[in-house]
């Protein structure tokens, strides 16, 4: 019988699998030129963050943190989304 620390463990492997089966999406929807340009960004992007989540969640170990340390990571969010978002602007003028 397994105890409660080793029910907890994420399945590093399992994870690295769907990390990669989420690559593999993503180069295959960037070889499909007939999807507008802007569906294509937003997938790609929306795929991104899905990787970059599972990514801190499993490897960073936040899932398994207090919730004031997931807040302590994940604070910049908003700061890197202003400043992309100001970055893009200035380019569409």
């Amino acid at each position: 019988m397994e105890s409660a620390e080793q029910k907890q463990q994420p399945r590093y492997y399992f994870i690295w699998f769907l990390l990669l089966v989420l690559t593999m999406v993503e180069v295959g929807v960037a070889y499909l030129s007939h999807l507008p340009r802007t569906l294509l960004i937003l997938v790609l992007v929306g795929l991104a963050i899905w990787k970059a989540t599972l990514v801190a969640m499993y490897y960073m170990h936040l899932k398994f943190e207090r919730l004031r340390v997931i807040l302590l990571a994940t604070a910049p969010i908003p700061l890197a989304i202003i400043l992309v978002l100001g970055v893009l602007l200035e380019y569409a003028q």
